[in-house]
């Protein structure tokens, strides 16, 4: 007796069809299971078999049974082949029928008792079945764990089913459930302001106008911004709104966000789809391999990754190992992360804005008008160059952020609110959008929609300055030492600026605000 059934499984954010075939014969008990399984699926025997027989489904197991698990070069982890393997095992007697069995693709990590437990990934492999539809013509949808169910349904083009226990998926794949297919309200999912709902707005920080300037130049061009100052003045509280005043994720992007998240196994019980810019916010502790991912096996979305499409916030900067912060620099600059191990290499996604924060020396008072530093020149030459040069090359914006007098916190009134600034910020993306959308359209490339998204090339074509404004240049690049990375990225957030100011040309009041957020080469670099 033999059948075969359609399950799937994810390598790094990449889905693919894995093939569950099932044999029973003779009389001799044995239960065998072969295609490089790990030990989570070998175990999956112990868990079919109580699950089957906990949820009063009669079938013999004093057979000898084999379960391939195809392609059998690739290895297969993970408990999401429970539910495919039981419906296969019951396909060879005929309790399911096996015509329908081909119509879905079936996952899920049994219990004991037969209920349903939730995977990793569903969302990926939904958008895998929907491919695979084109050459599977019989293929209608998925059969998976309720919990996932509204995850799969974001891809609106297959059948969903959502089964809360084993014996609900028999009764689905032999047409006696009276359940219909799971449906999502996509829209009402971008309906409620989440940043307004948890209180953080820009309008609760007192004073520091000029940070709140270049948080807002930053959050317009998409560029990577520190912030220095002493404890206390604010920094980690402007880090922290900072996402609510970015343009609001459109569904495409919620959908590689959320496929990430997937498959990390964050994503919250009951939330199928990730409708906020993501704010990771790791210790300083953390190890490199956790910062951009990695594992033996199973590989892993480290927290660059996690950020993706949103903001990585990282407190305390010189704090952080110096190996750790030299693997964010292949990242900053394309985008995404590619891990190799032995067995295989996956890439993650990781196009990111990242903000940093860190005091001006070790006691925190450098350059503070209210207590003095006991730092020694040395001391704080050697605290700054934990961060080397090519990394604070791949940070467009340096800001100083100073304490906040007490007229400032005594005030009653608010400042302005994070609305207000995000809709200067969308105009200055539209702006960017419309511009670089003939790029776009071209089939090689990578992708721009953004300032920071500017190749060294189409910096000269987009970024172009009048002749007063390049003598300014020149003295900024002789007397700072800029390197040809930090004169684009100057040129970039001149066009930002540009683009924020409505003008159509970059004038040289706007090069001259770009140059003054190179804080970090002209102060502490270069004497």
């Amino acid at each position: 007796m033999f059948s075969k059934c359609l399950s799937g499984t994810t390598q790094g954010i990449t889905a693919y069809t894995v093939e569950i075939e099932t044999h029973v014969e003779g009389n001799v008990p044995n239960f065998i299971m072969v295609g490089l399984p790990d030990s989570a699926v070998k175990e999956s025997k112990e868990r079919v078999i109580a699950a089957m027989k906990n949820s009063a489904i009669q079938f013999e197991f004093s057979k000898r049974i084999t379960v391939n698990l195809a392609p059998a070069d690739i290895r297969k982890e993970g408990s999401a082949f429970d539910l495919p393997i039981a419906l296969g095992l019951l396909a060879t007697t005929g309790s399911v029928e096996a015509q329908r069995l081909n119509q879905f693709m079936l996952l899920g990590e049994l219990a004991l008792d037969g209920t349903l437990r939730p995977i990793h990934g569903a969302l990926n492999i939904a958008l895998h079945v929907r491919k695979l539809k084109e050459t599977f013509p019989e293929l209608k949808g998925m059969i998976l764990p309720d919990e996932n169910a509204k995850e799969a349904a974001l891809v609106s083009e297959i059948d969903v089913y959502a089964a809360k226990t084993l014996r609900e998926a028999v009764e689905l794949l032999n047409g006696t459930s009276q359940k219909t297919k799971v449906e999502v309200d996509i829209q009402s999912l971008f309906s409620e302001d989440v940043y307004e709902m948890q209180h953080l707005d820009f309008a609760e920080v007192k004073g520091q106008e000029a940070v709140k300037r270049a948080l807002e130049v930053a959050a317009a061009g998409g560029h990577n911004l520190i912030m220095v100052g002493s404890p206390g003045s604010g920094k980690s509280m402007l880090a922290k709104r900072f996402p609510s005043i970015l343009p609001p994720l459109e569904f495409d992007e919620a959908l590689e966000t959320t496929k990430i998240h997937s498959v990390a196994g964050i994503l919250p019980p009951g939330v199928p789809l990730v409708t906020m810019r993501p704010f990771r916010s790791p210790h300083h502790t953390i190890s490199d391999a956790a910062l951009v991912g990695g594992g033996m096996r199973n590989i892993r979305p480290g927290e660059i990754s996690l950020s993706h499409n949103g903001v990585l916030f990282l407190d305390e900067l010189p704090e952080f190992q110096r190996n750790v912060l030299e693997v964010l620099r292949q990242p900053l600059e394309d985008g995404c992360v590619t891990i190799s191990r032995t067995a295989m290499t996956v890439d993650y996604p990781a196009n990111f804005m990242l903000i940093c924060a860190m005091n001006p020396c070790p006691c925190g008072n450098f350059g503070s008008t209210v207590h003095s530093c006991t730092c020694t020149e040395q001391t704080i030459q050697r605290y700054m160059s934990k961060i080397s040069g090519p990394l604070l090359d791949r940070i467009d914006i340096h800001v100083e952020v100073p304490s906040v007098k007490i007229e400032e916190l005594s005030k009653k009134s608010s400042g302005e609110r994070s609305s207000a600034i995000r809709e200067r910020v969308l105009r200055a993306r539209e702006k960017q959008r419309e511009r670089y959308r003939s790029l776009n359209g071209k089939s090689t490339g990578p992708r721009v929609y953004k300032n920071a998204d500017l190749s060294s090339k189409l910096v000269q074509e987009y970024c172009e300055i009048m002749e007063d404004s390049k003598q300014i240049m020149k003295m900024a690049m002789t007397r700072m030492g800029l390197s040809a990375r930090a004169y684009d990225r100057i040129l970039k957030v001149s066009r930002t600026i540009a683009d924020l100011a409505g003008a159509e040309s970059i004038t040289t009041a706007h090069v001259s605000e770009a140059i003054q957020y190179r804080t970090l080469d002209r102060q502490f670099w270069n004497g």
